[in-house]
């Protein structure tokens, strides 16, 4: 692009890893073309949702806790690593999936969401 910018929707939404943003209530504000193939949410169902669409039951309290901590200290305990979790798919009970967790600030340094990025984890063995 001539003016140096980069298309970011083009760039992101089509990458095949799942690529969710959630703002700080964790709503979820942006779900990739990938988020749609791993977890079976359309955009439109997924968009406006809490991430709790994706979470299962069992796991909220902890995930909450640790989101909540996380937008309120501006510090991601695992910061950029991959870990394996469960999620939940639109037509499958659970799912397994290696993602990885980043914190999205302004300028000033202020805590606006959370980003996740996520794959199918891969079989044991």
């Amino acid at each position: 692009m001539t003016d140096g910018t980069l298309p970011f929707e083009g760039i992101v939404r089509g990458i095949s890893e799942a690529l969710i943003y959630a703002d700080r209530e964790g709503v979820i504000r942006w779900w990739s073309d990938g988020a749609e193939q791993l977890f079976g949410f359309s955009r439109d169902e997924a968009l406006g949702q809490s991430l709790d669409l994706i979470i299962p039951e069992k796991l909220r309290a902890a995930h909450w806790r640790g989101f909540d901590a996380a937008i309120a200290s501006g510090v991601i305990r695992n910061h950029g690593r991959m870990m394996r979790t469960r999620s939940l798919h639109k037509q499958a009970d659970k799912i397994y999936v290696d993602m990885s967790f980043h914190l999205v600030t302004d300028d000033q340094g202020k805590v606006l969401g959370s980003t996740a990025i996520a794959r199918p984890a891969a079989p044991p063995g």
